[in-house]
């Protein structure tokens, strides 16, 4: 009789792929497979038809030093806390049989190796051997990161574009953002994420056994997409000076960024602000199987002395100056990981905030979370990671002081400008959705003081009062780019003498997250109110005066009202940008969009600005184009995916420091 011995292992990549819904893998050439769900692997024998009673099967499964032998039994009776292998005795091909390998709903995520054996009689043996990579499964409700509704694991899990927010919470502004998981080479630089970590150069046995844990992992990828204790993924730049790199703004998609990472052994990239390193770990996340959004957190507060105090300082004309170590940004963004906390109990299981953007240290390391979104909003500091931190990110009270020479002129507090909009992106729908209450009990409406002006008409305001005078800052509509920023300053006189008013009002550009720069427009004045009178002010700030200087920044406007009698000063301020146009992209049969067929796209753009522009138009689109397109009107692309994808373009202007975006949701079908 023949000997018994394995010729081929065959992954039957394709269909376990299906099954396991990581199908757009597949440009990896590996098997890649969730764990907790039995796959299927294939053999095909020589010398002679395997016999069962005489013939047996184990395999060995391999994760770095880590290893399992498992007996291969015909009982299909599968447990999701340890490994299982078995053969279908209903559907038994003596001569290519196949095998049923199913991992614990809690088996560590990696690059897995196997060795399949059959031993005949007289102990003899012959081996195969192969590869596959296990991820967590949200579909599993035995993982922990189970999430249970389809539409969520779609979108959380499966989409590869989403729409990321920016601006101010009057004037959110949506930024496409390609997360590429499936784009070639994106799963391999995720994954080597992990062994490039201090854990696993450290001890890589332990890292492999932890890698068991979201919690964990999500602790590792939060320190690793910043490069400041790390080979990280990306070197963060603030200074506005990024000739030895990419400007963060002309980032499009998280693809670019790790590939670049990878294929440069592992040398950070430059340069990212909060919003890419949030993207780029919100891949990273949903490249592991992690569920995973990006929130933006409107007037974030960074409170570096833990006092749940931010100061800000203004001059006696209005202009904002740089006087403390603590700050709010205009936006902060930062990404939610879905997981069991076994460590905390299940009330804390849901939604984790994990901030990759090197701020404060954890654990002596530049990373944060994961902190449970239910402990933030109920103040449990006491609990793991990082609670404190992003409670006040979220709550902090602001103090708004007024200075001359080093004095003290007026101060006054403000409890809900920070964290007043926490938002993501709606499950399906390219739109926003408010997520604020998750984070805070909703307090009630800021007092809003109704006056009635000396036209008649009834004005809702919220503003600052004092003892004698009222003032109030209103944008008259949300500013546009092109047309002039009009406002109004309202003045009150409580008091029932004639009153001498002066009115200093000052504009200054900034960035999002920083004090803002020299003032670049001002206007000053003098008014007389007659006793209760109110009186309204109607300023103006041309396109030329602030086109030049804003680009894509932020203004601050304040206004101070002095009592020229008392010497009371009053202050009102607003902080708001400028929205830009978007570029318009059509498609010629927009509805019938096809795997493999070419198919043109057309961007339009129409100037508002007071002068002439120049710029690169830029054309991205995971699953429908390969990289990026410079490009003039007009473009072809030919969808290599099916499902919902994301057309969307950027154009970067050369004369000014701005640029605008569009984007296009496009169904694809196989036929």
């Amino acid at each position: 009789m023949e000997d018994l011995s394995i010729q081929n292992v065959n992954l039957e990549v394709l269909e376990n792929m299906e099954r396991h819904k990581t199908k757009g893998f597949i440009s990896s050439r590996a098997l890649v497979v969730r764990r907790g769900a039995p796959f299927a692997v294939s053999m095909q024998l020589g010398g002679r038809l395997f016999n069962p009673k005489v013939d047996s099967l184990r395999i060995k499964i391999m994760l770095g030093s880590l290893d399992k032998d498992i007996f291969i039994t015909f009982s299909k009776k599968i447990s999701s806390s340890r490994w299982k292998a078995f053969m279908d005795p209903k559907d038994l091909n003596l001569q290519n049989p196949t095998i049923y390998i199913s991992s614990p709903a809690s088996a560590s995520v990696g690059r897995y190796r196997f060795q399949l054996c059959v031993f005949s009689q007289g102990g003899k043996r012959s081996c195969g051997f192969g590869k596959f990579t296990l991820l967590c499964n949200p579909w599993c409700s035995e993982d922990a990161v189970y999430i249970p509704f389809e539409d969520q694991r779609e979108e959380y899990v499966e989409s590869d574009s989403g729409l990321l927010f920016m601006g101010t919470a009057k004037n959110v502004v949506s930024r496409p953002w390609s997360f590429d998981q499936y784009e070639h080479g994106v799963l391999e630089a995720c994954l080597n994420l992990l062994q490039v970590s201090p854990q696993h150069q450290k001890n890589r046995r332990r890292d492999y056994l932890n890698r068991s844990n979201p919690v964990y992992i999500g602790r590792v990828v939060s320190a690793m997409i910043n490069s400041e204790d790390d080979r990280g993924v990306l070197k963060g730049n603030w200074s506005n000076n990024f000739k030895k790199g990419v400007h963060p703004s002309a980032w499009t998609g998280s693809g670019d960024i790790l590939k670049q990472w990878a294929q440069s052994g592992y040398s950070p990239v430059k340069y990212g602000q909060c919003w890419v390193f949030a993207a780029v770990m919100c891949t990273v996340l949903r490249v592991l199987g992690i569920p995973c959004r990006v929130i933006t957190n409107f007037n974030s507060a960074h409170d570096t002395n833990d006092n749940l105090v931010i100061e800000e300082y203004y001059s006696e004309t209005g202009q904002k100056m740089k006087r403390s170590n603590d700050s709010i940004w205009n936006f902060h963004v930062w990404v939610e990981g879905w997981m069991a906390r076994q460590d905390l109990g299940a009330e804390m299981n849901g939604w984790q905030v994990l901030d990759p953007t090197p701020q404060e240290r954890s654990g002596g390391v530049f990373c944060c979370g994961p902190a449970p979104v239910k402990a933030i909003k109920n103040r449990l500091i006491e609990l793991r990671y990082d609670v404190p931190f992003v409670y006040a990110e979220v709550n902090a009270d602001v103090h708004t002081i007024i200075l001359s020479q080093g004095k003290v002129l007026s101060m006054s507090k403000d409890t809900e400008r920070v964290g007043s909009l926490i938002c993501t992106k709606a499950v399906g729908f390219p739109r926003m959705q408010n997520v604020t209450s998750d984070y805070k009990f909703i307090k009630k409406l800021r007092l809003l003081i109704r006056v009635i002006s000396w036209t008649g008409f009834l004005h809702v305001y919220s503003g600052i009062s004092s003892k004698g005078v009222l003032v109030f800052l209103n944008l008259d509509k949300t500013p546009v780019a092109g047309e002039p920023v009009r406002f109004t300053v309202q003045v009150v006189n409580k008091d029932s003498v004639t009153k001498t008013i002066k009115v200093h009002v000052n504009a200054q550009a900034k960035e999002y997250n920083n004090s803002p720069s020299d003032t670049f427009w001002e206007n000053h004045g003098v008014v007389q109110l007659a006793p209760m009178e109110v009186k309204s002010l109607q300023q103006e700030i041309s396109p030329a005066q602030y086109e030049d200087v804003v680009g894509d920044d932020m203004i601050n406007l304040a206004v101070v009202v002095e009592d020229m009698n008392s010497e009371e000063r009053v202050l009102a301020s607003e902080e708001f940008n400028i929205a830009s146009p978007e570029l318009i992209i059509e498609v010629a049969d927009e509805l019938s969009i096809a795997l493999n067929k070419e198919h043109v796209a057309m961007v339009t753009f129409t100037n508002p600005f007071s002068h002439p522009v120049t710029g690169v138009l830029t054309v991205a689109g995971a699953g429908l184009i390969q990289g990026k397109l410079q490009v003039q009107q007009h473009i072809t692309f030919i969808p290599g995916m099916v499902g919902m994808k994301m057309l969307q373009a950027s154009l970067s202007f050369t004369n000014i420091r701005s640029t605008i975006r569009g984007f296009k949701m496009l169904s694809v079908r196989s036929v």
